[in-house]
C-alpha cells in the first residue's frame, strides 16, 4: 500500500514519525511524505539530542551535560530510525501539501498516518486547511460497506483529525468515533517538569497552544480540544484504572518497545487507529500494519 504521512517543516516528534515509518516500511508498505513547501522536514532537535532540556541548558558549554534531557529525548530506536529516514529519497524530497491533496484526489494513497509533536513548529501542520480537507476526504470516501480508508493518528496528529470537518455533516471526522490522544495528565506532567525544573526560561515549550486570561487550565490541551470535537466525552478513551499494567500505561515514565507492549495504549475504531504519545508508538504502528494487512485494497 502507499501511505501518506504529512509533516510540518520542523519540530515533528522523531519517535512518532520515524519508528512508525520504519515499522510500516518493514511491513512492505510505501510511505510518502508531504510538507508545507515541499522541502524536507526536520525533527524537534531537543527530542533528538536532549540538549537544552535541563535547568542549565541555556548556559553555553553546559548544554551537553544532560540529566532530564536524556530522560525526555527520543529513545535509541527512534534516533536510529531518524538517521535511517534521512536516507529515504521520499523523505528528502517530499511533496507539498497542495501536491499531496491533488494526488489524494487522484486516488494515489491507500492509507494516512498523522504523527505529532508538541513544539510550536507543529502549528502550520495542525492549522493547514489543505491538510484538514485531505483528512476529511479520507474519512468521507467510503466503500459499499461504509468503511473509510485506513487512518492512524498519534498525539497531536489526533488534533489535526479532530479539526478536520466532514463534508457530509460539517462535524469533525471524529464525531461518533472512539479515539485517544495525548491526555492532559501526560501533557501537564511534561509541561510542569520543564517549566519548573528544566527549561524554565522557555516555560511554554511543552504546550503547543496555551490558555488566555480567564480560560481554565488545560482548555487548549490536546485532550480538551479533541473532546470538544467528539459526540460525547466518553468517546475519548483513556487507560481504564482497573485494567492490566495501569501504572506502566499511565505514568508517562515507561515506553513500549519492539518486544514489550505493556506500557502502550492504542485505540482502534474500525479503520481508525489512535494513540497518545511516543511511548505507544511501536504498538501503534504494529496495530496499523496489522489493520492494513487485513484491509487489502482500499476504497477510493
Amino acid at each position: 500500500m502507499i501511505i501518506l504521512m504529512p509533516l510540518p517543516s520542523h519540530d515533528f516528534d522523531p519517535t512518532e514519525v520515524c519508528v512508525t515509518w520504519a515499522i510500516l516500511r518493514d511491513a512492505g508498505h510505501k510511505v510518502r511524505f508531504a510538507t508545507p513547501d515541499g522541502q524536507r522536514a526536520h525533527a524537534d532537535p531537543l527530542m533528538i539530542s536532549g540538549e537544552g532540556l535541563d535547568a542549565w541548558g541555556w548556559i553555553p558549554g553546559l548544554q551537553k551535560i544532560r540529566l532530564i534531557g536524556l530522560m525526555l529525548r527520543a529513545q535509541k530506536s527512534a534516533r536510529q530510525a531518524y538517521d535511517a529516514v534521512q536516507r529515504d529519497p521520499y523523505f528528502l524530497h517530499p511533496m507539498s501539501y497542495e501536491q499531496a491533496a491533488m494526488e489524494e484526489q487522484k486516488g494515489t494513497f491507500d492509507a494516512l498516518v498523522l504523527p505529532g509533536g508538541h513544539a510550536k513548529g507543529m502549528r502550520v501542520y495542525l492549522e493547514s486547511p489543505v491538510l484538514q480537507g485531505l483528512v476529511a476526504r479520507f474519512f468521507d470516501q467510503q466503500d459499499p460497506q461504509g468503511q473509510h480508508r485506513p487512518v492512524a493518528a498519534v498525539c497531536h496528529g489526533v488534533l489535526l483529525a479532530a479539526r478536520s470537518q466532514s463534508q457530509r455533516n460539517g462535524r469533525s471526522v471524529l464525531w461518533g468515533r472512539k479515539t485517544t490522544a495525548l491526555t492532559w495528565k501526560l501533557e501537564k506532567s511534561a509541561w510542569d517538569l520543564t517549566r519548573w525544573w528544566a527549561r524554565f526560561w522557555d516555560p511554554l515549550y511543552y504546550r503547543t497552544y496555551f490558555e488566555s486570561s480567564g480560560e481554565p487550565d488545560g482548555h487548549w490541551s490536546v485532550e480538551a480540544e479533541v473532546k470538544r470535537a467528539l459526540a460525547q466525552d466518553a468517546d475519548f478513551v483513556d487507560v481504564p484504572k482497573s485494567g492490566p499494567h495501569h501504572w506502566r500505561k499511565s505514568s508517562g515514565l515507561v515506553r513500549d518497545s519492539v518486544s514489550d507492549d505493556r506500557a502502550a495504549w492504542v485505540v482502534q475504531d474500525g479503520a481508525y487507529v489512535s494513540a497518545r504519545w511516543p511511548g505507544d508508538v511501536h504498538t501503534f504502528a504494529r496495530t496499523f500494519a496489522n489493520l492494513l494487512a487485513r484491509t487489502g485494497a482500499a476504497p477510493h
